[in-house]
């Protein structure tokens, strides 16, 4: 609440002070700012309308490092089974609560960041992930596994999310938007280039414990790089957005209620085929990416006699190769079909992950997955963001994008408890893979069938 007057660059400005909303708007705003609003004022006169490449940098490192919390629980599987005795059902459990909570938390964050403010969201969010990492260190019983690592973590995760990349983008930028969402997705990746093969090792020479405090270090250390150096807007600091033209509006912003405007989106979206179909591809895309895989890889190559260093590293090579994939799926998003570009990034997953039982599990096999899968694990995000812009509007495009994202952690929380489940049953994990490669080919067809030229956006 403390920044919500910055959306407003009139408040303070005379011709409406008698207008109680618009006091209380301007005492949060000295108040609540302070000295972060000086510091950013300051760089945005030294920087100009490149500051909005600061705001990149900043959004990008927590993107990065709520990535490496959310891929923590297929580092510590396996260590939290044999130190607490847990089964793979139990804590798949966990992982799978909190991917979905993460998935549902977005939209209702997207609707109240008008209100509440980026900085503070993304602010809180931090603080939550921080101390649930650290309050697992006291867990004793799987409940406490699912409200730390699940619940909370979920909820804190969700408010840093895609959803925060769309706000970011469509308020900060005009031109590039497209390479700029995709540079943000890519952050996933990076997280897991940097953390996982760091956490394997830790977690195999010094056990689960240093994994969750280096986790908390991380979540805790980014809060004041958020407070000093994210603005809520270009106007707040007084610039215009990248490439924006000077006669150009600036970003205006409702503070409308936000379980309001998230529940009307969502009952505006149900009634699109845009948007079904969208919500459709990106439930498998959940599902095939940090649901199955990012849950279960390293238990998988655990299986076939991996120690998870290696594993980690094959993650990491994963990630490596997404953010080349992933930030070029970007730059494509702003010159090419983005329903062409879905199908191909979906039938090329599924025919990868049908590959994945057949590579023996030798160097050269899962090398082989690792560039393929690696190259569209999260390039569906640009396109599939360009497509809800186009449907919903500009304004309103980060709350459908939200929802649509939601589905997206519906079927990541499916499969990674599915697929603990089924190990759990059969011993394998072969048909979960399977299963998940037929659904991603059907998904690049039913991209396909998404409207060319959608409709024209839906009134605010």
């Amino acid at each position: 609440m403390a920044l919500a007057g910055w959306e407003d660059p009139t408040i303070g400005r005379g011709g409406d002070a008698g207008n109680p909303d618009r006091k209380i708007a301007l005492f949060n705003d000295i108040v609540g700012a302070g000295l972060a609003c000086g510091q950013a004022m300051r760089l945005g006169s030294a920087f100009g309308r490149h500051y909005a490449l600061v705001v990149v940098a900043v959004v990008f490192a927590t993107l990065m490092a709520a990535a490496g919390l959310r891929s923590a629980p297929g580092v510590l599987m396996v260590p939290w089974g044999s130190w607490f005795g847990w089964s793979r059902s139990e804590i798949s459990l966990a992982a799978a609560t909190g991917i979905f909570l993460f998935g549902l938390t977005g939209p209702f964050a997207a609707a109240a960041r008008p209100r509440s403010g980026i900085r503070v969201t993304v602010i809180a969010a931090l603080a939550m992930m921080g101390g649930s990492s650290f309050a697992s260190l006291f867990m004793a019983a799987p409940w406490q596994l699912v409200l730390t690592w699940g619940v909370i973590s979920g909820i804190g995760s969700g408010c840093v999310s895609n959803v925060l990349s769309a706000t970011i983008v469509n308020r900060w930028f005009v031109t590039n938007r497209g390479l700029v969402m995709g540079l943000f997705a890519a952050s996933t990746s990076t997280g897991t280039l940097i953390f996982l093969p760091v956490l394997s090792a830790i977690a195999q020479n010094h056990g689960w414990q240093p994994v969750v405090w280096c986790v908390t270090g991380a979540m805790l250390l980014l809060i004041p790089a958020v407070w000093l150096l994210l603005p809520e807007s270009p106007a707040a600091i007084g610039i215009r957005p990248f490439g924006a033209r000077d006669d150009q509006p600036a970003h205006s912003a409702t503070r409308a209620n936000p379980l309001k405007s998230a529940f009307a989106a969502l009952g505006e979206g149900l009634r699109s085929r845009d948007f079904l179909l969208l919500s459709g591809t990106f439930f498998v895309c959940g599902f095939t990416t940090n649901g199955l895989v990012g849950t279960h890889m390293i238990a998988l190559c655990h299986d076939h006699g991996m120690e998870a260093v290696a594993a980690g590293g094959l993650l990491a090579i994963m990630g490596l190769f997404d953010l080349v994939g992933t930030t070029a799926s970007g730059w494509l998003t702003d010159r090419i079909d983005p329903r062409k570009l879905l199908f191909a990034y979906y039938g090329l997953r599924g025919l990868s992950l049908i590959y994945l039982p057949f590579a023996n599990f030798t160097f050269f096999g899962l090398s082989l997955f690792a560039v393929f899968y690696g190259l569209d694990w999260i390039a569906t995000v640009p396109p599939t963001l360009a497509i809800a812009t186009r449907a919903f509007g500009l304004a309103r495009a980060p709350v459908f994008f939200g929802w649509i994202s939601a589905s997206h952690q519906v079927g990541a929380a499916t499969a990674a408890f599915f697929a603990g489940a089924s190990r759990t049953a059969t011993g394998s994990y072969l048909e979960s893979f399977v299963v998940a490669g037929a659904v991603a080919i059907a998904a690049a067809f039913m991209a396909l069938t998404i409207r060319k030229t959608p409709a024209s956006p839906m009134p605010a």
